[in-house]
């Protein structure tokens, strides 16, 4: 996927340290052979190069979780769509080391064509999905939420009851620290360098994470600037262009990490009103760290992640 992972864990006593680590792995291991876009044999990568009219047999956690990006996007109204893979691109945040810069019309209109998640058709009984004809599937923006998820799971078959997993900067939690404390997060300061949220000056604000997980989502890493403009790497599939809102991140909470992932995407898109409305009418937790004119920042949260804090 790009980054790293880490898990804290109270394992069992004569726990095998080295097992539970291969198994760790092999959790996400799983979860990149199946849906990457970056690694050109993965079962997406497959899916995204069917002919037309083709119906694709998908692993069971893949097709999952196109099923769970599928519902998302009805739901949200095409705000969250997992075939915005051609925009990602055009845009020059895939995988195919595009160049960043502003597409012309005729390329956007172009790319933009093959983005529709109602063009897919799935099918439970078999576990398949149809390849219409140049649809590409990205699911970056939930994939690695069901990689902390996995190995979540993993975990609790293995009889560990008290962890804390990372993958990326997304977290899930389960029972306490060893002191019998929770799990504390930091969410970073928008503008934070990479890995500086152990500096307490450089964390806007810390969260016990109760049997919760939590995704943060910025746009202050992956972005670009040409002709005096900003250009984030969030993509609104209704536009088809990079969102142009003044959302400096949003931090999800939720009880599992597939979801935080998504819907943070899905609140970004939408921005701090739609998004706060669309919070609000599904009880999604959310926090929102906006741009201020003089170079500040502001925090919005919606009535579910003011609770889940106090």
């Amino acid at each position: 996927m790009g980054t790293t992972w880490s898990v804290n864990a109270v394992l069992p006593p004569k726990a095998d340290d080295a097992a539970v680590e291969r198994g760790i792995q092999a959790q996400v291991d799983t979860v990149v052979a199946q849906m990457s876009t970056y690694e050109t044999n993965s079962d997406l990568s497959r899916f995204n190069r069917a002919a037309a009219g083709t119906w694709q047999v998908l692993p069971a956690e893949f097709y999952g979780v196109l099923r769970y990006a599928l519902s998302l996007a009805k739901d949200s109204g095409g705000a969250y769509d997992p075939t915005v893979g051609p925009l990602v691109n055009l845009w020059g945040f895939g995988p195919d080391k595009r160049p960043h810069d502003a597409p012309d019309a005729a390329a956007l209109a172009a790319a933009k064509a093959r983005v529709g998640w109602q063009r897919i058709q799935l099918d439970d009984a078999g576990h398949r999905a149809l390849q219409p004809g140049g649809v590409y599937v990205d699911l970056s923006s939930v994939a690695k939420g069901f990689g902390v998820d996995q190995v979540a799971r993993f975990l609790d078959r293995q009889g560990v009851h008290d962890y804390l997993v990372e993958v990326g900067g997304e977290l899930r939690a389960h029972g306490s620290k060893p002191d019998g404390t929770p799990w504390h997060v930091g969410i970073e300061r928008p503008g934070a360098a990479s890995g500086a949220v152990d500096n307490v000056d450089e964390v806007g604000r810390i969260v016990s994470l109760h049997d919760k997980a939590i995704a943060t989502s910025g746009d202050y890493r992956h972005f670009f600037e040409t002709g005096g403009r900003f250009y984030s790497h969030h993509i609104d599939p209704r536009t088809g262009y990079p969102v142009a809102h003044k959302v400096a991140s949003v931090s999800i909470l939720a009880d599992d990490c597939m979801h935080a992932d998504s819907l943070g995407t899905t609140m970004t898109v939408l921005g701090p009103d739609e998004g706060m409305a669309y919070a609000k009418q599904h009880d999604v937790a959310v926090l929102f760290v906006l741009y201020k004119d003089d170079g500040t920042f502001e925090e919005r949260m919606s009535p579910a992640f003011a609770k889940a804090v106090r």
